[in-house]
């Protein structure tokens, strides 16, 4: 079975459906070392059952378990860069110091050298802005990225978790001053935490900015291990890591969880499978990030493709999981004005 690739917004970037994050490599902390602690070897078989499916992007960042991730990712592709993609991520604080965190001209360079370094390349092919930084004029942060393309350091740009009217304005001003252009917004997005279709989805749409999905499985709940009857299991990172998960009311979650449930018996697949080939057919969905801490996830992961959920199954599964998004982006079902000016994607 083989990964179909898309387009990763309107580049030219070809990059496939299924996408594998690191954030299991060199784990270490509260929350990466609950996620998975891969070492080279181990991450080296996972890389080569994900080649064999034809996944060849790999996405990590510089705050995974304080670089490590990005070590052990490049230890694990050595011999074989140009088979692959990497994408990384910077922004976030990596120390106490007042250049430790942020995009400004002196953070990316250095953050970007760095990673480099770390992973043993001499080139990154996506490079997203973790988080919005607020302190760094958008000017100087384009700026930089064009320096840092026109070197041949990066190849492509993306962000990570930006509030839609700083993406918009971020790529206004790279238009008028013929700067990279972002191609990626790397999104929470799955059957439990849809926010992003309110706004950004729309804007992704109109942009051309292809989404790279992280948590699909909603931070471990769509794993079919959680119903209504049956508590977090004893081996649930969840146990370790929920802080820092998007919440979840309990009955939404249990309501979706029983309409995967009935799909994946209708079709003789997994849950997560079924959440995954949902997140599939969804507009402006260039890559579903998925991980792994061993083998045997990695496989059930990829049975996620070379099929596809019905209409009526994809229509159950978005009443499942529909909750009204916020003023003032929720659709007037009753008054047809509203409906007429503002069509849905999906």
């Amino acid at each position: 079975m083989t990964v179909e690739y898309r387009q990763l917004g309107t580049s030219g970037l070809r990059v496939p459906a299924l996408s594998f994050g690191t954030g299991t490599f060199g784990g270490s902390g509260p929350l990466f070392g609950a996620w998975g602690n891969s070492d080279a070897q181990e991450a080296r078989r996972l890389i080569d059952i994900c080649l064999d499916a034809g996944i060849t992007l790999f996405d990590t960042a510089d705050v995974y378990s304080n670089g490590a991730s990005e070590e052990v990712l490049g230890a694990a592709i050595r011999g074989r860069r140009d088979r692959v993609l990497i994408s990384t991520k910077l922004g976030l604080p990596t120390g106490e110091g007042p250049n430790d965190w942020g995009v400004s001209r002196d953070r990316l360079i250095g953050g970007v050298e760095a990673a480099l370094q770390r992973i043993g390349t001499d080139h990154i092919d996506l490079l997203q802005l973790h988080a919005f930084d607020a302190s760094t004029p958008v000017e100087e942060l384009l700026a930089t990225l064009d320096q840092l393309v026109r070197a041949g350091k990066l190849r492509h740009v993306g962000v990570s978790n930006y509030p839609g009217w700083q993406l918009m304005k971020t790529l206004d001003v790279a238009d008028r001053h013929g700067w990279p252009r972002f191609v990626a917004h790397q999104v929470y997005y799955s059957l439990i935490g849809r926010a992003y279709e309110a706004d950004l989805m729309p804007l992704a749409a109109d942009q051309g900015v292809g989404a790279l999905v992280w948590s699909p499985l909603g931070w471990g709940r769509l794993t079919g291990k959680i119903r209504r009857s049956s508590p977090i299991p004893d081996g649930s990172r969840l146990h370790q890591t929920a802080a820092f998960a998007p919440p979840v009311e309990d009955e939404h979650l249990y309501r979706v969880v029983d309409a995967l449930d009935e799909i994946a018996a209708e079709t003789g697949k997994t849950v997560p499978q079924v959440a995954l080939n949902w997140l599939l057919q969804r507009p402006t969905v260039s890559s579903v990030i998925i991980g792994a801490r061993n083998e045997e996830q990695l496989r059930q992961n990829l049975g996620a493709v070379g099929w596809a959920l019905t209409r009526d199954q994809i229509a159950r599964l978005d009443q499942a999981s529909y909750q009204m998004p916020a003023y003032p982006y929720a659709p007037y079902h009753q008054q047809a004005g509203f409906a007429r000016l503002n069509p849905p994607l999906v």
